[in-house]
């Protein structure tokens, strides 16, 4: 690689980093007044510890990725440390991101125990294959290595070198996006039942049943994107794609899952609920009958 392209290539790395920090604070601070009000002042529940762990935990991988990518040197010896590091912090983010689907569902189906058990059990797997993929795919250094460019003595930076090709990752993706499609099923299954109840009583259907089951639908393109990008990473991409590819998987997973989650809650707020001093996990507003549902809007007329 030329000095001319060494310097581009820096100049991409210094430009997406600066992108993805502007990304991931610039929604932070869009996002902050609503955490305020749905999650500090609110009762805590399972989903509100899930919450906080996809948001806080999100920024900082995000930000720890952005400042590697380019902003600031690390020499060759940290390099490979930092690149496992937030190798393995992506794992832990997905798998709390799917932890929030299966909570969704064992909602949807009435909290249903067998079917979370069942859930369970299939994603336990998922975590055993997240291990394994960090351990053999990015921790050996016969598979990935850093490498020093200097461009001059003054400017340096380091590289990530993939001696194998993308086929391991791809497979290792598949179960990954089968266990994926199995929860878009489910969601998509409850949600046609419910309509099917709702057509059958002659009352609209429920607005928390729609919003799950959209955004299930919405995460699996998500994750989709993501293990096809990710993917992309080990064929050898040119430095401008694989810089776009890493803006993506650097801030929108982190910023797409807590919206997600939050927006429940401000709709759940902005509704005519008898429920709105409990916390939307502990309320019966998606599960209830429509008789209630229908009690309760008349309560407030």
């Amino acid at each position: 690689m030329s000095e001319l392209e060494l310097k581009e290539s820096l100049d991409w790395n210094n430009n997406i980093s600066v992108a993805a920090m502007a990304l991931i604070s610039y929604d932070y601070m869009l996002q902050f007044e609503k955490e305020v009000t749905f999650v500090w002042g609110r009762p805590w529940s399972v989903m509100t510890h899930l919450y906080l762990a996809v948001r806080y935990f999100g920024i900082l991988v995000a930000i720890t990725c952005a400042s590697w990518g380019g902003l600031f040197y690390i020499s060759e010896a940290v390099s490979h440390g930092m690149f496992l590091l937030m190798q393995w912090s992506f794992s832990v983010y997905f798998c709390l991101a799917e932890i929030i689907l299966i909570w969704r569902l064992y909602a949807l189906y009435n909290q249903s125990r067998p079917l979370l058990h069942i859930l369970v059990g299939f994603f336990i797997p998922i975590v055993a294959l997240y291990i394994a993929v960090d351990a053999i795919l990015w921790s050996r250094p016969e598979a990935i290595s850093m490498q020093e460019q200097v461009i001059t003595p003054d400017i340096k930076y380091c590289t990530t070198s993939f001696h194998i090709g993308p086929m391991p990752a791809i497979y290792a993706s598949i179960p990954v996006i089968c266990f994926d499609i199995f929860l878009v099923v489910l969601a998509i299954a409850a949600l046609g039942k419910h309509l099917k109840e709702r057509r059958g009583l002659g009352v609209r259907p429920n607005v928390y049943v729609i919003m799950i089951v959209r955004y299930h639908v919405l995460y699996f393109i998500l994750n989709l994107a993501s293990q096809i990008f990710m993917a992309m990473l080990w064929a050898g991409i040119p430095p401008v794609a694989r810089d776009l590819v890493l803006l993506f998987n650097n801030t929108v997973p982190f910023i797409i899952v807590p919206r997600l989650i939050i927006n429940i809650w401000e709709t759940h707020a902005n509704d005519n609920c008898v429920h709105i001093s409990t916390t939307f996990e502990d309320c019966i507003c998606f599960t209830s009958p429509p008789e209630l549902e229908q009690r309760e809007m008349g309560s407030f007329a």
